[in-house]
This record gives structure tokens, sequence and C-alpha cells, in this order.
């Protein structure tokens, strides 16, 4: 039976982990491991992740970051022996009822990404202005890097072995959110499969959003900085 790993990097995400993760063991899949990648949250969130059964926590309280922690729990998973690797965020905006269709397309395919924008995907409950900043985020990031999927941005994925495996997760500079960037940039050099299936990402409703104009510029940055390193 193929092992799956499911990361979850948190900071601070005390009201939607104890839920969030229950939620993925209730799907009742053979070999499926949530991992939670915590950054020491002040809120107690990797405690509370520590107290569920059938979960495996990584508690970071050095070299901190969106970035960090999903190396960090990648390398994790592939020293574990994970199959499967599968990337999500804490606050329901990747919610895991979609981690079955995930599973049936990485038979097919190297890597597969929820998609908000492809047919049946949605993005709902956010406002006009982060819709905006969004589609141009994307437009950016796809010219830029050359990339084809339609939902460029997505953190939430399904990874076989070898792709992982395969990539310099040792040399990736990422502190931070772009790390979904740089990872899909290298996926792209490294000649492997990509398929989009539809979710609909809804906005957090407990807890605060990580994302702001400060991270929005340093990405746009660094995407041009993925172009000059990776040939």
């Amino acid at each position: 039976m193929p092992r799956t790993y499911v990361i979850i990097p948190t900071y601070n995400e005390a009201e939607n982990i104890e839920g969030l993760l229950k939620a993925i063991l209730n799907l009742k899949i053979e070999g499926l491991v949530p991992v939670v990648v915590d950054d020491n949250s002040p809120d107690g969130t990797g405690q509370i992740a520590q107290k569920i059964p059938g979960v495996k926590t990584i508690i970071r309280t050095k070299d901190r970051g969106r970035g960090r922690a999903g190396i960090e729990a990648f390398k994790f998973a592939l020293k574990e022996g994970a199959d499967y690797i599968i990337e999500m965020d804490a606050d329901f905006s990747h919610h895991p009822k979609y981690i079955p269709d995930l599973l049936k397309h990485i038979q097919n395919h190297d890597v597969v990404l929820g998609s908000r924008f492809v047919p049946g995907g949605k993005d709902i409950d956010r406002s006009f202005i982060r819709q905006i900043v969004t589609k141009f985020a994307q437009t950016y990031i796809k010219l830029v890097l050359g990339l084809k999927v339609k939902d460029p941005t997505s953190g939430y994925r399904c990874f076989r072995r070898k792709v992982l495996a395969a990539l310099p997760l040792e040399q990736m500079i990422s502190v931070g959110p772009p790390i979904v960037s740089e990872i899909l940039y290298n996926v792209k050099l490294n000649g492997f499969s990509i398929y989009e299936t539809p979710i609909v990402f809804e906005d957090r409703t407990r807890g605060e959003t990580k994302l702001n104009l400060a991270v929005l510029l340093k990405t746009l940055w660094l995407v041009l900085k993925f172009r000059l390193i990776y040939k």
C-alpha cells in the first residue's frame, strides 16, 4: 500500500489545526499520514497537533519561514519513505475532501495541482482587490517563468516521490511563500508532467492571513531571481 504524507506548514493556526487534522484522518485512506511542521507558534499550534494520534509533528525553532518549513517537511517525508507527498494550507482554504481526487490523478501524472482556475474550480469569499492582486501575480509568474498551468500559485498539490527527490531542495532560496513558485518552476525545468484538478478555494474564516503587500513584492522580485538562478 502506498504511503502518502500530507505536509501542513503552520504558524498560529490553533483555531484550525485540530479540525483540519481530524477531517484528514476521517478520510480513512490507508497509508495516509498528516505531518504538521510548525514554526514554534506562540498560540500552541504544534502542541495541539502533538496530542492527536496518527499525526507526526515537527516543531521548528530555527531558520523559520514558510519556505524553510516546507523544504524540511519534504525532506522528512522522503526520509520516511513516502511514495506521495501532498502539501496544503492549514486554514481550510484547502479542504481535505479533495485529497482523494489528488491521489486519483497522481497515478497518471508526476504532479497534481488543486486548481481554482480550471473548469469546476472556484475562488470565493475574497475581496475584489484580493482577486485582482491574485490575477496579476499569476499572470506575472506565468510570463516570467514560462509556466503553462492555470493556477501557478496553488499551494495545494501532490507530488510523486521521484519529483521531490530530483529537485535541488537544499539550494532553494525562498524563506517564505514564494517557495510555491520556486518548486513549480523546478518541476517544469526537470520535465515532469503537471495536471490540474478543480478545487473550490474558500478564504479563511478563522485566524489571520500571512499575506501582505511586502510578501507580494518580495514574491515578484524572487520570481525574477528564479529565472536567473535556475537554467
